[in-house]
């Protein structure tokens, strides 16, 4: 359909073009500027012929005729000197302009044909194409039905991050709908200037110099609009009503001016024809995709539409001035006004022929476009003899305004109806459109060829796809507006995290460095850093000029903003670390690329901080979304090709060579894209890669986060992470770092000691946060518990203190209660074959007794990771209770759940449960909780411990092997919550009342997690 543009943007502005506007027969008055005579004008049916055929020939992509979408501006200007012509006539005629007629006439000639290929492309669309790309067809079908299709495509295409999508069969409809919205203010336009001057003396001239008073500012004015729009976004100066209108003031004009009244030379005049017409040819050869349009360039084919119009003016006296060698002569042949006459209706069929060809058969080449475009004649003229012609025709129809009208109601009606109804129903197929959270994201794995963390020897579950396909299409990462749109020059502060630290991480490149915003945030905020964020969409890193496609010329804000971001950094203070990344493929030109390199990573240098290079990711060049709706059930049909997805990566080479001292790169490509076959895969352990066709999805970025932390650690650009705000050898270098054993033998799996500024959340890399009164698709209501409270992630209920401890606070307002509730991100947590597991936290409980703590409910437990799969399994997955308390009393317990809801060997409900441990001071100061899975053969149990002592032992004799193994033998997931109410507070003899006092928290010093081997293993 066009030319490839750069990976991540849509593609040029000029794939569509205008429908032939009302069109003439022998006898009708609607395309002379005289009042006085019938002016039909056959060379103006033939002109269409010349606009349609240069827009089909572009479509098709035959050589020679790139800049056919000049057909557009020809069809404007007929507009505007046809629909203008008959106004003004009917004003001079009748001293007013009916509108009701005006708009039956345009309702009944246009609407139904363009009613017929909607209902066409709905229901051909919805067999042809694949789920989510039908929704975006039916929008689409609803946008075209009621004429505001330009609007939704200058959304889409003026919005880089919303790239990638395949082309509309129904993209060509943006010019209906700038022809429509013309008519609605054009036709009543002209009625309020007639009425003005209805009782003149000289009624004819004062109506026309009135119009030509309101008509030429306008005009004016909207051609300076398209300029300044074809400077700032190609596609609103494109599609945009505003920026159009001076076309049809252009064909206006000529019908306002008295042009009969002149006799004028006839030789000037078959100059005057020619010359139009060799413009017209001349723009259809020369223009191209990289034309700046419509602007200056647009002038061209429009003055020469208009010279064409203007030669076949008859003059005072004259009744035609077609002569044996005007161009007028040669437009009114048979063979031109034909195919003006079937312009419309072939104008409309051609390019939803061609798309939803390609939709069915893959991309075409020219000659076969050629063909198909030849057979949309086929349709195009059963709809003009079977619709169009009898509804024009129809003197039942043509009798009365309202039959018209109600003719153009149900051609609006007809496939808006259909598109809702297919679209409903393909929605509830794919599912919710909701970009996916962070909670219930699988672990990624570190290390290793996959993806995810699995348990050896467990197969990975045959789960539904993550993101799903609607939701991949909104996984954006949640930066706001930081990834600056292409006319933005410079960066807002675009700070996160920990936004006080005088350490933080620099985010820097383009949109392909914003996809890693979200494992960035989660790594500075572990280590109670800032993140900085300085990206602009489409902007290439290295110093080079490239062109925007959605600004349709040389990208001089990318230049702007990349001097001012670099002159930023060296102004402020030196950052820990700068993380770098692009786009590869701005250019082939290597060389150029490396020098613009240099002329970038010379400042950044200077800097004197660590940087690091993130190696572009595959390009998949294709919409992966898209693809996967179509194959959720054997995602490996859309895996892309791994050569054209994966091109030589210049910069990655020259820092491996060590050219660029103070430089590193790392690159995940080796997972997203394993092995050495000739694909690589757009879904990968069930995560859904890809966002578009070119950018990750949020969620598999959060995947790769631990691969990302184990990379530029070992890089050293990053310490080790002991803890969310400290690092190996500082105050919360408690123990060995996070994956070596230490002396004891014991492995720290993790480490929060909730360091960061008082009143932010705790570290999105450690935490999800649990929403609402139960899972997802809620399982279990009120949590399974029967409690009231409402969990939420405002930091009035779940807060760092800014002193090094996590609160989480129960709070109500207007009677209603609200708690925090929070899971650790990881699920994997599970004891080594033969070994240790050990989770532990330091915990103050709330400092509330008596009747104020009648329903608290705090707690610190596990659960087991198979829950997250649909949040079923309880408790056969088990559940190790750490700490509990309730009521505020001076005791707190621990408790194992297992095996089925009623009895069985756990005892369900209540599991088993050691006796309450008096703990007086557990109120007013930290104490340390923790559980320990131990595997060691012969020697199975789980044990409970308070301050170091054990008080609680379950040992796997208590029960049947299958039911142990259910229970331990995987990975977990921790939760600290407080709850409010149910079952627990209330067998202990209280529920929350009015004496209940809101706000006093838990709080939690450290949470750790750690393994060890058994004997004889490493």
């Amino acid at each position: 359909m066009s030319s490839p543009v750069a990976p991540g943007q849509r593609q040029s502005h000029k794939h569509a073009s205008a429908p032939p506007g009302a069109r003439r027969k022998p006898g009708n008055t609607e395309s002379g500027p005289s009042p006085h005579r019938s002016t039909f004008r056959p060379d103006i049916e033939g002109l269409r012929a010349v606009a349609v055929l240069a827009v089909l020939a572009f479509h098709a992509q035959i050589p020679g005729a790139q800049g056919g979408f000049v057909g557009v501006d020809v069809f404007f200007v007929i507009s505007g000197y046809l629909i203008t012509g008959l106004l003004v006539r009917e004003a001079i005629t009748t001293g007013r302009i009916r509108l009701g007629d005006f708009f039956s006439r345009r309702a009944r000639r246009l609407l139904p044909s363009a009613a017929v290929v909607l209902v066409a492309v709905a229901a051909v669309g919805a067999w042809l194409t694949v789920p989510l790309r039908r929704t975006d067809l039916e929008h689409d079908v609803v946008a075209a039905a009621l004429s505001f299709a330009n609007w939704r495509f200058v959304s889409q295409q003026t919005d880089y991050l919303a790239a990638g999508h395949d082309q509309s069969p129904l993209l060509h409809f943006w010019s209906l709908a700038v022809e429509e919205q013309f008519y609605f203010f054009w036709a009543p336009l002209l009625a309020v200037a007639a009425l003005c001057v209805r009782r003149a003396v000289r009624r004819g001239r004062a109506v026309r110099a009135t119009v030509a008073l309101v008509v030429a500012p306008l005009a004016v004015g909207s051609f300076v609009l398209s300029l300044y729009w074809t400077q700032g976004s190609a596609s609103l100066a494109y599609l945009g009503t505003p920026s159009r209108v001076w076309q049809f003031g252009a064909g206006a004009l000529l019908a306002l001016l008295p042009w009969h009244l002149m006799r004028g030379p006839r030789p000037l005049r078959l100059l005057c024809g020619w010359a139009g017409a060799v413009a017209i040819g001349w723009c259809v050869v020369s223009y191209d995709g990289s034309t700046p349009y419509p602007g200056i360039a647009a002038l061209v084919p429009t003055l020469g539409t208009a010279a064409v119009i203007l030669a076949a003016i008859p003059g005072r006296g004259e009744r035609s001035v077609q002569g044996a060698y005007g161009v007028g002569r040669l437009l009114a042949l048979r063979a031109p006004r034909a195919v003006g006459r079937l312009s419309y209706t072939l104008y409309l069929w051609h390019w939803p022929v061609l798309v939803l060809a390609e939709a069915g058969l893959g991309a075409l080449g020219w000659p076969a476009k050629t063909a198909l475009t030849l057979a949309a004649v086929l349709p195009a003229l059963a709809t003009m003899y079977w619709v169009e012609r009898p509804l024009r025709r129809s003197r039942t129809v043509s009798a009365h305004a309202r039959r018209g009208l109600s003719v153009g109601v149900t051609a609006i009606v007809l496939p808006v109806a259909l598109a809702l109804v297919v679209g409903s129903a393909t929605l509830q197929l794919l599912g919710p459109d909701r970009p996916v959270g962070p909670r219930g994201l699988p672990a990624g794995a570190a290390a290793g060829p996959h993806l995810l963390v699995r348990q050896p020897g467990v197969p990975l579950a045959d789960s539904p796809v993550t993101p799903g396909p609607a939701q991949a299409r909104k996984d954006f990462p949640p930066d706001g507006e930081c990834q600056v749109a292409p006319a933005v020059t410079r960066s807002p502060a675009c700070l996160f995290g920990a936004v006080n630290s005088q350490d933080r991480i620099v985010l820097l490149g383009d949109s392909h460095a914003g996809q890693w915003f979200s494992p960035l945030l989660g790594l500075a905020a572990q280590r109670g850093w800032a993140l900085q964020e300085l990206v602009k969409q489409g902007c290439p890193l290295p110093q080079i000029t490239v062109r925007s496609p959605q600004l349709g010329r040389a990208y001089r804000e990318c230049d702007t903003w990349r001097a001012d971001t670099l002159e930023r950094l060296r102004q402020q203070p030196k950052p820990r670390l700068i993380v770098i990344s692009s786009l590869n493929r701005y250019t082939d030109d290597q060389k150029l690329l490396a020098g613009g390199w240099e002329k970038t990573l010379r400042p950044l240098r200077e800097l004197g901080a660590p940087i690091v290079y993130i190696e572009d990711t595959p390009v998949p060049g294709t919409d992966v979304p898209a693809c996967v709706s179509g194959h959720l059930k054997a995602p490996a049909a859309c895996a892309f090709d791994r050569r054209l997805a994966q091109q030589p990566d210049p910069l990655a080479r020259r820092i491996a060579s060590g050219a660029l001292p103070g430089v590193q790169s790392i690159g995940v490509n080796g997972v997203l894209c394993p092995g050495a076959g000739p694909t690589c895969p757009a879904v990968l352990d069930q995560v859904l890669l890809y966002r578009d066709d070119a950018h990750l999805t949020n969620a598999a970025a959060v995947v790769l986060t631990s691969r990302l932390e184990r990379l530029l650690t070992e890089a050293g650009a990053l310490p080790a992470a002991s803890a969310a705000g400290g690092t190996d050898g500082g105050a919360a270098g408690q123990g060995p770092a996070a994956g070596r054993p230490g002396p004891d033998g014991w492995t720290r799996l993790l480490r929060d000691d909730f360091d960061g500024p008082a009143g932010s959340r705790p570290s999105p890399a450690n935490w999800l946060h649990d929403i609402g009164t139960c899972y997802p698709g809620c399982p279990a209501p009120q949590w399974g518990t029967g409690e009231i409270e409402t969990m939420t992630d405002s930091t009035d209920n779940v807060r760092l203190d800014g002193r090094g401890a996590l609160e989480i606070v129960p709070t109500r307002k207007n009677g209603k209660w609200s708690s925090g509730r929070i899971e650790t991100r990881r699920a994997d947590f599970a004891a080594p074959p033969g070994g240790t597991l050990r989770i532990e936290a330091s915990i103050a409980l709330p400092d509330v007794t008596g009747p104020k703590a009648a329903g608290y409910w705090p707690a610190f437990w596990t659960l087991g990771a198979p829950l997250r799969d649909g949040y079923t399994g309880w408790p056969g997955i088990g559940e190790l209770d750490v700490m509990e308390s309730v009521n505020g009393r001076d005791t707190v317990f621990g408790t194992m759940h297992c095996g089925v809801l009623k009895g069985g060997p756990c005892q369900e409900p209540a599991g088993l449960s050691s006796a309450p441990q008096p703990c007086p001071g557990c109120r007013t100061a930290f104490h340390s909780y923790a559980v320990e899975i131990d595997r060691s053969p012969g020697a199975e149990e789980v044990r409970w411990y308070l301050d170091g002592r054990v008080y609680h032992r379950v040992a796997a004799k208590r029960m049947d092997p299958g039911t142990w193994k259910r229970a331990v033998d995987h990975g977990l997931f921790l939760i600290l919550n407080v709850a409010v109410g149910g079952e627990l507070p209330r067998q202990d003899g209280a529920s929350p009342g009015p004496a209940t006092e809101p706000g006093h928290p838990m709080r939690i010093d450290h949470v750790t997690v750690s393994a060890r081997a058994g004997e004889g293993r490493d």
